[in-house]
């Protein structure tokens, strides 16, 4: 059994000190006194040697500005290790989670388990690391306890649910626990009438489409990453998918969301209305959190009206969440256009938006990707040119695609695209379009023994997408490997997929080098060095790039203040504060935490 350490009358951390609270009737005396200018002059002034020493104030380990943020971290920095966590007279975190919880299969410390939660072959970035243990929560109270023991504990704890993602989001680079929520996978409520679901984190995409098209809703959920995503994860890395052109990404579909906070208070973030301008934007600021704020456990969702209704064969830390949803419009049509280089298609799909067509889905996939399409005979048949190629969604009444679809052939035609060709019907829009969402796993599928695929994803202004891939596919395919480029071109997203052998250190810096030369010729042109992935635990330094230290810091404040002792997916978005700069891993923690490479827990002392 793991046991993690519980010091009696010990405390590394100090608790950060309560501002001195003031009275109404001090404030009223001093009102009298006081005049308004003299109160602002004073203001100003302390503001700015406050200012003044917070820039000052620099991290030895990291040389990076911290301003201040974390002087209300006293005594030791570190996280509880795994060797403190064996000492015989301290076992109470899992000892406590089960007695409290009720229920002994609530923890599983199984090395498989282990490594399913810490490592991802979707993500190029895994930390060696692992968690010390996994979590199966229930419910929100469940949830809640976890998180108040651990946090009594110092142990981090990583939200899990669909384990899909590209960065390093689940990683346990610090150990912990994993907390997964393949047990809270329902509808809690569906309020037709208002058009609105009310969810739980590890509810796939799909299945609540499925399931509201079972309930004969005549709505739907629009939001559509990849096809094994889970709300959870969806809120926390704020995803779209090829409906955001038309429909946004998750943060514009969350109404309410039920959180849990590091020490295990439970908040709800606002009421049912669509629109509130009650207090602060809290969806805003726990949407693309990576849950590293708080553990969504319920979610209200808006939903869209179906006018055709939602097929089931059609597929289309956050504990609960409230999300709208849409409606399913009259008609659908796929329409796929080739062009003779990649800057025609990608200045073709400018056009489009900057035309004002009101498209469904928008996208682009290279010649490389189109030639996957073909050796995976997911549309057989049927086989397409294999030249960069626009794939476009219409939707909406008859008459309105028969003129939206006019208006996109005269713009690509004028692009050098040719032989305009659309889907013969339902199915083959469904294969054709699935054949898209998948691309990413088609390409996984041709990946030989030793060999990865490095995929991330970048986002530009619609004026320099056409710039941007054109010199990203040229530098791409120079290195020779199997790559390719694809994408939601719509809002000027799109992602590089490069294939590697994992043992040639060669092949992959060039690999490396290549995708850093991306994300910073997007940061050059005013975009992000992420559209949809995330930060995670890869690209901290490009977000350093995108926003400045100083907008970092401002994260990093707020996360002082909801997570004072760093353990909510702690090393993801940014470093922790009193780690190394140069790997941000304590080497003492690395030695007593299990090792994914072993096949056992380390016990490196």
């Amino acid at each position: 059994m793991l046991r993690f350490l519980c010091r009696s009358g010990r405390r590394r951390f100090a608790v950060p000190s309560r501002r001195c609270q003031s009275t109404t009737a001090t404030v009223a005396k001093s009102a009298s006194v006081w005049s308004s200018g003299a109160v602002l002059g004073i203001a100003v002034a302390t503001g700015a040697v406050g200012w003044s020493v917070a820039r000052w104030q620099i991290d030895e380990n990291s040389g990076q500005l911290r301003s201040g943020i974390f002087s209300s971290i006293g005594g030791e920095k570190r996280f509880a290790t795994l060797s403190e966590m064996n000492k015989a007279k301290n076992e109470q975190a899992i000892d406590e989670i089960v007695a409290e919880i009720g229920n002994t299969e609530i923890i599983s410390t199984d090395h498989e388990d282990l490594t399913t939660h810490g490592y991802s072959e979707w993500s190029t970035v895994n930390p060696e690391t692992l968690p010390v243990a996994v979590a199966y929560p229930r419910s929100t109270e469940d949830v809640a306890t976890i998180a108040r023991i651990c946090h009594k504990h110092r142990v981090p704890l990583i939200p899990y649910s669909g384990g899909t993602s590209l960065e390093g989001n689940f990683s346990a680079p610090y150990g912990g626990v994993s907390v997964d929520f393949a047990h809270m996978d329902r509808i809690l409520q569906l309020n037709k009438d208002d058009m609105d679901v009310v969810v739980q984190p590890s509810i796939g995409w799909q299945d609540l489409n499925r399931k509201l098209a079972d309930a004969e809703a005549g709505l739907f959920f629009p939001v559509d990453p990849g096809p094994t995503a889970k709300i959870g994860g969806m809120i926390g890395t704020n995803c779209s998918g090829t409906n955001a052109v038309r429909y946004g990404t998750m943060k514009d579909w969350v109404i309410n969301l039920t959180v849990v906070l590091a020490d295990g208070r439970v908040i709800k973030t606002r009421r049912r209305p669509r629109k509130s301008s009650a207090g602060y934007n809290l969806n805003g600021l726990f949407v693309g959190s990576e849950g590293t704020l708080g553990i969504v456990t319920e979610g209200m969702l808006s939903l869209q009206v179906s006018l055709l209704g939602w097929s089931k064969d059609k597929g289309a830390d956050a504990t609960q969440a409230t999300l709208k949803l849409a409606v399913i419009p009259e008609t659908y049509s796929v329409g796929v256009v080739s062009f003779p280089t990649i800057r025609d298609a990608a200045a073709a799909a400018a056009g489009v938006m900057q035309a004002g067509v009101p498209i469904n889905c928008l996208e682009i996939m290279d010649d490389v990707q189109m030639r996957v399409v073909n050796l995976s005979g997911s549309t057989a048949p049927r086989t397409w040119k294999e030249l960069p190629t626009l794939f476009f969604k219409f939707a909406g009444s008859k008459a309105s695609v028969a003129e939206n679809i006019s208006t996109v052939q005269a713009i690509t035609a004028r692009n050098g695209g040719a032989d305009f060709a659309f889907a013969e019907d339902e199915q083959e829009q469904k294969v054709l379009w699935s054949a898209r969402k998948e691309s990413l796993w088609s390409m996984l599928a041709l990946r030989k023994d030793g060999q990865d695929v490095w995929s991330t994803d970048v986002a530009v202004p619609l004026s320099r997408l056409a710039d941007l891939i054109e010199v990203s596919k040229k530098e791409m395919d120079d290195l020779g490997m199997f790559a390719s480029i694809l994408g939601h071109v719509g809002d000027g997203n799109f992602h590089e997929s490069i294939m590697y052998s994992k043992s040639d250190a060669k092949e992959r810096d060039k690999v490396a080098r290549c995708v850093d030369n991306m994300v910073n010729r997007a940061l050059n042109m005013e975009g992000t060095c992420t559209g949809e992935h995330s930060i995670g635990w890869g690209k901290k330094v490009s977000l350093v790039k995108e926003v400045g230290q100083e907008a970092v810091d401002v994260m990093a404040t707020i996360k002082q203040a909801l997570d004072p002792r760093w353990i909510l997916n702690p090393g993801k978005i940014m470093d922790v504060p009193w780690m190394p700069k140069e790997t941000n891993v304590v080497l003492a923690d690395v030695a007593v935490t299990p090792i994914r490479k072993a096949g056992k827990q380390n016990t490196l002392e």
